[in-house]
């Protein structure tokens, strides 16, 4: 699996598990001039766009701390176009890292 795959696999599944946790999916890989962001989803007053970050090992750290502070700044941005392009009014804005760690252990017993 390459590098688009496991992303695209990794964006699924954090879709999927914010749909079991009672999320309503607005959007998936918003994007606009000045970014994209995986997922924008609802829950009862609260608009969230989710950054997914998926990698099959930790060795250069958790997925969640590839999230650069330039990356948190690009999806604010990102976000405020959404909300005025959509017309998003009386909702609360929530940000959120979905990590998502596939590890094969091969013969592990």
């Amino acid at each position: 699996m390459n590098k688009k795959e496991l992303g695209k696999f990794g964006e699924e599944a954090a879709a999927e598990y914010l749909k079991l946790q009672g999320y309503e999916i607005l959007a998936l890989n918003f994007r606009c001039r000045l970014g994209e962001v995986d997922i924008i989803c609802k829950k009862d007053n609260q608009v969230v766009f989710c950054e997914v970050k998926t990698r099959t090992t930790d060795a250069c750290g958790t997925p969640g701390e590839a999230v650069t502070e330039a990356k948190k700044d690009k999806i604010r941005k990102v976000a405020a176009v959404y909300m005025m392009w959509e017309k998003v009014t009386n909702y609360q804005v929530g940000f959120d890292v979905i990590e998502i760690n596939c590890n094969h252990i091969e013969n592990a017993f």
